[in-house]
């Protein structure tokens, strides 16, 4: 029992960092109604210029100031030279638009700031908690600890920030309709530049975390390819449902992990290892014939 507590605790710590990366997903499809397929791309970018940065001989923390400087101005021109010049336009162009700048920043960075794995030191150690190893017995990860504090804070202050400010409620009323938001004086470039902002600074986030774990290398791209079973669970609108999606995604495949796979081989015989690369997909599959809008989704009903 003691092993299957610390290995769902392990798995709901890894859910909130798969949550931050969602929600950068979950930020710009509620302000445009787009899947951002670039969100992976611009994980690996934010984190490529904090390294790079580091590189140069900033501090850290002057590289994550400027890191976040270059977010910003990138969500600006996201806005001006993409989004403003398709406004109205059918959701699918601009999905294949972002999966262009998914493409351009994927060229674009290692030019800029090389190809190299590099690792990011955040001066958190990735050893076990002393205190609950000596009481319990069980191994938690300072890091997996700490990195689910920062996401979990900074998911908690978003979604505050969407429900109780002005311009969180903006950007809900633009979600909702396009050409009503606009009616009524509310500006859209002004709303997806911020929106595009802050979906850079969740990037960075997201890059530093997941770079300190893993390394800052091109696969980090494929962090956003992880954050698909959150968003289907969850729902994409939904900032709660991107939290509840990853404690379930994270939980759910370690413990698939560990348990599945000896089931399997004493049915089949063979080795069933690598079964969490694949798993979170199958149960999104699953629960999408059940309920395909989510947990938080909103349903769609269309009358005729």
């Amino acid at each position: 029992m003691q092993f299957f507590i610390e290995v769902t605790i392990g798995g709901l710590l890894s859910g909130v960092m798969y949550s931050l990366v969602a929600l950068g997903f979950v930020l710009i499809y509620k302000a445009s109604g787009v899947f951002n397929f670039a969100q992976g791309a611009m994980v690996y970018f934010a984190a490529l210029c904090v390294v790079g940065c580091v590189d140069k001989g900033a501090p850290l923390w002057l590289a994550v100031i400027l890191a976040f400087i270059i977010m910003v101005l990138f969500g600006i021109a996201t806005e001006k030279f993409v989004l403003r010049k398709l406004v109205n336009q059918p959701p699918i162009t601009l999905f294949m638009a972002t999966i262009g700048l998914a493409f351009f920043i994927e060229g674009a960075a290692p030019i800029l700031w090389g190809d190299t794995v590099r690792p990011v030191d955040l001066g958190i150690v990735d050893d076990p908690i002393a205190a609950i190893m000596d009481s319990t017995g069980m191994l938690i990860s300072t890091f997996d600890l700490a990195a689910a504090g920062i996401a979990a804070l900074l998911v908690a202050v978003l979604a505050l920030f969407f429900q109780k400010t002005k311009i969180g409620r903006a950007l809900r009323a633009v979600a909702d309709d396009h050409q009503a938001a606009l009616s009524i004086g509310i500006p859209l470039q002004h709303i997806w530049a911020i929106v595009w902002s802050v979906a850079g600074f969740v990037a960075l986030v997201a890059g530093l975390l997941w770079g300190a774990r893993n390394g800052v290398q091109f696969a980090l791209t494929f962090t956003a390819l992880k954050a698909l079973p959150v968003l289907i669970l969850g729902g994409f609108t939904s900032v709660p449902g991107a939290i509840v999606g990853g404690l379930i995604i994270g939980a759910s495949e370690k413990l698939a992990e560990i348990y599945i796979p000896p089931v399997l081989a004493g049915w089949f015989g063979g080795n069933f290892g690598g079964i969490e690369g694949w798993f979170p997909y199958v149960m999104a599959l699953l629960f999408l014939l059940v309920r395909p809008e989510g947990l938080f989704g909103e349903r769609h009903i269309d009358r005729v």
